[in-house]
């Protein structure tokens, strides 16, 4: 039987008498989706010694970050959904503990087969995201729920980088196993004083999850993103691409309909429609695209030989520590973002992030003969994921009803991945359509890489704009207490939630 939702009165009349610290509370979300985003990108530089460490081949080891990529796709969204429901504490501790033992099987993993199962256990964690976000929303003050969000997202992204800078020097100095068991012990704490000092979140959606939905959900995602990641050995023109991709628009098809005609969906689409949530998720498609491809083909274009014509011949260690100053700059930014929001609004702060993203890559795909120029757009790089992160998190979290915000975080997540997707199998196209005979690319291939990403970034620059001005992140109107109100029809319509 679905939990009667408690009232929840306005967020600017509700009195803010937590029973725990909001500090330590913060920390545990901090530490749970920052362990997670680091995950995402720490086993990257590390998969040629997985391959040889396993005995196995390099088109085996690359399904250990694309089954995490599924995993996360499939689980985020619909976790999400599942905390709305039945708790957001509740399932943030039940995701904390699958991630733990995801972490512990892939440290112990005897084969990449184990290796692969283990990410995709671990891939669960994408749900930690949109968990902490709607317990931002639940259980801080008003006056602390956006610079919250902004320093949560400057966690998240930042974790990213920490991943892509840490994984040669653990594995230089201890082993590759070692990229899990620390993380084995940071969420192994983390679970145990979420359990102990996260208070649950009051707020509850009526209904119950409707597994139809998240069936098709998972399935045209899975057909989506799994062509993405695999076109490159595929051949984009292979029956399995061409199948698959064809399949992914039957089966949104579908999801759509299913969802439209749900009296509980899994996505409520009227949501998913708001002006503030699909420009924000448009323009989170599009950075997406740029910045996760940026990760990708950016180490391995300094750690290609100076033979080659560019590149640098760095290792796995100097080539992360050529992405610190990304690191350092997106947290910088993400806080920073949260005193600036109040002052300029989100909508200009994503719009400024993602024309930095632009900037940076429109540099590098002109300058990238010294180590400095990779440095310097780096830096700028990481400024515009701060502001980024930072303010599609609050412009969602602010344009949507209370008992939505798990969903509509976790969808605005997923579509940054999928927008990454696209953004690394197009990339890769024009790195790697055209090989010099040392089976190296041309440098022209990343030149233009770099381009396509710029004129990507831009484009989610003038999306941003189409954001509208009004509410877009401050909590200031009355949150609802359930998923569908009398009133949500015409505030979908004139783009003020209800």
């Amino acid at each position: 039987m679905a939990r009667e939702p408690r009232p929840h009165p306005a967020r600017s009349e509700r009195p803010f008498m937590p029973s725990k610290s909001t500090r330590l509370t913060f920390a545990v979300l901090a530490t749970g989706a920052g362990v997670f985003a680091m995950l995402q990108s720490l086993i990257a530089p590390a998969l040629p010694t997985v391959q040889h460490a396993l005995h196995t081949s390099q088109s085996t080891a690359t399904w250990v970050m694309t089954a995490y990529l599924l995993s996360a796709s499939v689980f985020t969204p619909i976790l999400g959904r599942v905390g709305d429901l039945i708790g957001k504490k509740r399932t943030l501790v039940a995701v904390l503990f699958v991630v733990l033992l995801g972490c512990l099987l892939a440290a112990l993993a005897p084969n990449i087969g184990v290796l692969i199962v283990a990410r995709v256990v671990q891939g669960v964690g994408g749900a930690l995201f949109p968990l902490s976000f709607g317990i931002i929303r639940d259980e801080f003050a008003p006056s602390q729920v956006s610079g919250s969000i902004s320093n949560l997202s400057a966690v998240i992204a930042a974790g990213g980088g920490v991943g892509i800078v840490a994984a040669g020097p653990i594995v230089s100095a201890l082993d590759y196993r070692w990229l899990f068991w620390i993380p084995v012990a940071v969420v192994a704490a983390t679970v145990l004083i979420a359990l102990r000092y996260v208070p649950e979140s009051p707020n509850r959606a009526e209904g119950k999850v409707s597994w139809l939905g998240a069936g098709l959900l998972s399935a045209w995602l899975v057909a989506l993103l799994l062509p993405l990641s695999q076109a490159g050995k595929w051949g984009w023109g292979s029956a399995k691409v061409i199948g698959l991709f064809a399949a992914a628009v039957v089966l949104f098809a579908v999801w759509l309909l299913s969802e439209a005609r749900s009296r509980t969906p899994l996505i409520d689409l009227r949501v998913m429609r708001l002006p503030a949530v699909w420009t924000t998720n448009t323009a989170a498609l599009l950075f997406g695209a740029g910045m996760y491809a940026l990760w990708s083909f950016l180490p391995a274009f300094v750690q290609t030989p100076a033979a080659a014509g560019y590149g640098f011949g760095a290792s796995v260690t100097a080539s992360g520590l050529l992405m610190l100053p990304m690191l350092v700059a997106m947290f910088l930014s993400g806080i920073l973002s949260g005193r600036l929001e109040p002052v300029v609004g989100a909508k200009s702060l994503l719009t400024t992030g993602a024309a930095l993203g632009a900037l940076a890559l429109g540099v590098l795909s002109l300058w990238h003969s010294a180590q400095w120029q990779v440095a310097l757009v780096s830096g700028v790089f990481g400024l515009g994921i701060g502001l980024a992160f930072a303010s599609m998190a609050n412009l969602i979290v602010g344009s949507v009803p209370a008992s939505q915000t798990g969903a509509a975080t976790g969808m605005n997540a997923n579509i940054r991945t999928i927008g990454g997707s696209i953004g690394a199998a197009v990339t890769s196209v024009l790195v790697t359509g055209h090989l010099q005979p040392s089976g190296l690319p041309y440098a022209s291939g990343y030149a233009h890489g770099f381009a396509l990403l710029a004129v990507l970034c831009l484009a989610a620059a003038l999306a941003a704009l189409l954001v509208p001005t009004a509410r877009t992140a401050r909590l200031t109107g009355p949150a609802p207490t359930a998923d569908r109100t009398p009133t949500e029809p015409e505030a979908a319509a004139s783009g003020t939630p209800a």
